[in-house]
């Protein structure tokens, strides 16, 4: 066998190895370019917070003793609320007419927060509790809050402690979060762009296309040569 049959066969097989690896990273490639990135985001659903109005009574939370690394006043749904950082990552609201820190926000609070902000049409369909230990893969980190879930099936993610809404899902953004993971070829965790399968496909991908290169001349040369009269011939009867 020839070396041009050799490569040929080789190039065969993985062609064949390959080809649904190919047709997930081409399906997948599609849907997350079918809509625009702003849109899939949502981010045109929560307009920006309002303008504080600053009381001169406001009073300054007596921070002494506690570990404040930030302090900020902020808007909310009921009006101004100091916000404190704290070094563990961790936040707490606090009353601006007496200072005092304010328990976490409840699930009323938390859909009240994401309905004065939300520019969309529908309606809160019901609120449910973030565990720390088990946030949903959607989310993507570890949070103590509310998930907000609106009839159109949209989610707003609700700190307890800041009030601050700090994720947005749409429903299109959920299934562009699957074709990624599709893309990657991680499915469980969706964020691990260097695991095995998605490398050793790469490289097998890379294999074909260079043996398709190799063997490109090498037809155009024989079909070339077959052309000129040199291939071969039948023999004569």
């Amino acid at each position: 066998m020839g070396v041009r049959a050799t490569l040929r066969r080789y190039h065969i097989w993985l062609g064949w190895l390959v080809a649904i690896p190919f047709l997930f990273w081409t399906v997948s490639g599609l849907v997350m370019v079918a809509k625009p990135i702003e849109e899939v985001r949502g981010t045109n659903l929560i307009a920006e917070p309002k303008p504080l109005t600053v009381d001169p009574r406001f009073v300054v939370p007596d921070t002494a003793g506690l570990p404040v690394s930030a302090m900020a006043l902020e808007a909310r749904a009921g009006g101004p609320l100091w916000k404190l950082s704290f070094d563990d990552g961790k936040s707490r609201l606090a009353d601006p007419m007496t200072g005092r820190l304010l328990p976490p926000i409840g699930a009323a609070d938390a859909a009240r927060e994401v309905m004065s902000r939300y520019t969309g049409k529908a309606s809160v369909a019901d609120v449910s509790r973030v565990a720390t230990d088990s946030p949903p893969i959607e989310l993507r980190r570890a949070m103590d809050g509310w998930r907000v879930r609106l009839d159109d099936d949209t989610h707003f993610y609700v700190d307890a402690g800041s009030g601050e809404i700090i994720a947005r899902r749409t429903s299109w953004w959920r299934i562009y979060d699957f074709m990624w993971g599709l893309h990657i070829m991680d499915l469980q965790g969706r964020t691990d762009t260097n695991n095995p399968w998605v490398v050793s496909f790469g490289m097998l991908s890379l294999l074909m296309v260079l043996l398709a290169l190799i063997l490109l001349p090498l037809t155009i040369r024989r079909k070339n040569d077959n052309g000129n009269g040199t291939g071969s011939r039948a023999k004569p009867s």
